[in-house]
């Protein structure tokens, strides 16, 4: 029997929906601004900074790169942290929670002491090869997988941990190879959970901007990173007018997801 949430829960629910999203909500109405300066319109709406969205180049070469970046670096920790999940999943090594630990470092240690090591690591790759290195979007890709792995191997530990090993144990008695297990097998079972981390890996590389600002200067400039310096140069109105496009982009895409997971449930 499914128990359905009272009229209580559903009224608590809304009020804490409510207080975190008005904040959000807020950056609506300063987007239609006329004014140079972040304020709320005084009777008169404009579209103003809409268009410099579409004038500026700037704009569009940042949502580009962080669009590549992000997919890039989504596919690249996804993929590692399958094999690896996989990996610890099938063959369960003795040691299996340790390596566990070490791959969630970047989540434990942080941001700033990231950053760091990771400027210094792309500071010296730049010597020796100008693709993969400080400010450039590989080096850049290269920083946010290894942010971005330990979330997404959360995630399909989480999915692994959900599936019956007895379907494995008996899909190896009938002698199916390794791949025909894994993908005959548990990728099959855990498709939602693969998908969902390849999800949260994109998002977390779309948004990152901490490890970003330590490991670009001109040349890989995302669009977190052109939002920021809007903020801290001239607090450029554009930005709200950005963030509500990206309000309305990452609603959609969640929306989207919730409509596919409910006509094809896991």
């Amino acid at each position: 029997m499914i128990q359905r949430p009272g009229p209580i829960a559903l009224i608590l629910a809304a009020l804490v929906a409510a207080f975190l999203l008005l904040p959000l909500l807020a950056v609506v109405p300063i987007s239609f601004t006329p004014a140079r300066f972040l304020t709320m319109p005084k009777g008169e709406l404009s579209l103003i900074h809409y268009r410099d969205l579409i004038d500026n180049p700037d704009w569009g070469r940042s949502m580009l790169l962080s669009l590549r970046i992000g997919i890039v670096s989504s596919v690249v920790a996804t993929s590692l942290a399958l094999a690896f999940g996989l990996g610890i999943w099938m063959f369960q090594p003795r040691f299996a929670a340790l390596l566990v630990g070490i791959v969630l470092l970047p989540m434990i240690v942080p941001p700033v002491v990231s950053a760091m090591v990771l400027y210094f690591f792309l500071t010296s790759l730049s010597q020796i090869n100008d693709l993969v290195g400080y400010d450039t979007w590989l080096g850049v890709t290269l920083a946010h997988v290894v942010m971005i792995v330990p979330f997404a191997l959360v995630l399909i530990l989480v999915a692994l941990a959900q599936v019956d090993r007895r379907i494995d144990l008996a899909a190896r008695g009938l002698g199916a190879s390794i791949s025909q297990r894994v993908f005959g097998i548990i990728l099959p079972n855990i498709r939602f959970g693969v998908l969902t981390a390849a999800l949260m890996a994109f998002v977390l590389s779309w948004e990152e901007i901490g490890v970003t600002l330590f490991v670009t200067s001109v040349n890989a400039i995302t669009l977190p990173r052109m939002m920021w310096m809007g903020v801290h140069d001239n607090i450029d109105p554009a930005i709200a007018a950005i963030s509500v496009v990206l309000i309305v982009i990452t609603t959609l895409a969640l929306t989207g997801r919730m409509l596919l997971q409910r006509q094809h449930p896991a």
